[in-house]
């Protein structure tokens, strides 16, 4: 199979450089000159792409200025502000190898050029990054920006377990037929778009090069940092929970590219787990609540049963569309069926744990009972999660796998 070098080779462009800009005239034409400089020093064919985001100053007459002067400079022009969207416009139509993004202000070191693309060009790895937080990187920015980066990096690593170091460094580069698989399923156009397009990669087994950088703080950079931060959290929230239900096709973009599903498959567990566990916690503490509502008007075996079939039938259906991603009617009666079924198992076990108290100690109070039985819930909540991944919804879901 012919690395991306050898298919450059025979005429094809290997490097696109996108730069999206808004209102940059005062730097557009000093940066772009400044990077085709760079390029000419580089092995490889490429051209500059000027992403005008609906600049409503001088940009985008000098975007045009400069293409018309320089074969190698081209123009995508968007009615529409947006990081991502530019991004996605001007990758989805370039016809080069590797299709990379850089800000217009040059803040990043050219120098990191090279290493960045060249993994991607050898076929070794399918994006790359570069980090401002890499151990050897060399960074100029004030605390402010170095504080509320760490964190949000942070709070990557822990709600969507991301193990890239910097997501929104404005230096990066992805194949372009990686880049066919992924943008369709990157719902933002803004500044959150690095971020999804990343994470999306890593959980479907894709394998993100990281390039140490050196960076300067632009001191006159337009980003409002409160507004961004708040909409990457935002973004956050919606593509965890997205991940969480199963609704990102991990396994079709890993199978399509040919890499290993065993990341994706990896985190849709660990997904599953998160989810089941945050039912299970409302259900233990509805069943909770019922058993002491019933307990003062029946026996202790009565108000266990009737709380515990409540609260099961509630379980199954959540867990069938949060934790399993099941919609619809169909099956919807045999789930429950089945659901009942492992609800019999968990009344056989807090039974014998009220029958074992009796045994043991007599009659309990109300508050006792409910500790005790929320203990053999836990153990209950562990068997209930094992069959109905395995024997509940893992046949249903082997089956539409097969069909597929």
């Amino acid at each position: 199979m012919q690395t991306l070098v050898e298919q450059t080779q025979v005429g094809t462009t290997a490097l696109d450089i996108v730069i999206p800009v808004h209102n940059e005239e005062s730097t557009l034409v000093a940066s772009v000159e400044t990077v085709r400089a760079h390029l000419r020093m580089l092995p490889y064919t490429s051209r500059v792409t000027i992403a005008d985001n609906a600049s409503t100053d001088g940009t985008s007459l000098l975007a045009h200025e400069l293409a018309h002067q320089h074969p190698d400079v081209s123009v995508v022009s968007l009615a529409r502000k947006g990081r991502g969207r530019a991004l996605k416009q001007a990758w989805s139509q370039s016809d080069a190898d590797v299709l990379v993004y850089m800000d217009v202000d040059l803040s990043t070191d050219l120098n990191a050029l090279l290493p960045l693309v060249a993994p991607l060009l050898s076929g070794h790895s399918d994006l790359a990054i570069g980090s401002r937080l890499a151990r050897s990187s060399r960074t100029t920015r004030g605390p402010k920006r170095e504080l509320i980066s760490r964190t949000y990096n942070v709070l990557l690593r822990s709600a969507l377990r991301a193990r890239f170091s910097d997501a929104q460094c404005g230096f990066k580069a992805i194949r372009r037929d990686v880049a066919a698989q992924l943008l369709p399923l990157i719902e933002d156009d803004e500044w959150f778009f690095d971020t999804e397009l990343l994470v999306v990669a890593e959980r479907a087994g894709l394998r993100i090069h990281e390039v140490p950088v050196d960076w300067i703080d632009d001191p006159d950079s337009k980003v409002d940092i409160v507004r961004t931060a708040a909409a990457d959290l935002r973004g956050m929230g919606r593509l965890g929970l997205a991940l969480l239900r199963g609704r990102v096709p991990l396994a079709a973009v890993a199978q399509a590219l040919g890499r290993t599903s065993a990341r994706s498959a990896g985190g849709r567990l660990s997904a599953q787990m998160v989810v089941f566990a945050m039912v299970g916690i409302l259900s233990t503490l509805a069943y909770g609540v019922l058993y002491v509502a019933l307990r003062g008007r029946l026996g202790a075996q009565e108000a266990n049963a009737i709380a515990l079939a409540a609260t099961a039938i509630a379980n199954t259906a959540a867990n069938r569309r949060f934790t399993f991603g099941f919609r619809g009617p169909e099956g919807a009666l045999r789930h429950q069926l089945q659901g009942l079924l492992v609800f019999a198992c968990g009344l056989g076990v807090t039974a014998g744990t009220l029958w074992a108290m009796r045994a043991v100690g007599g009659d309990g109070h109300p508050l006792v009972e409910v500790v005790l039985l929320t203990a053999a819930n836990l153990f209950v909540t562990g068997m209930r999660f094992v069959l109905m991944r395995v024997w509940i919804f893992g046949s249903a879901e082997s089956a539409a796998a097969g069909t597929t």
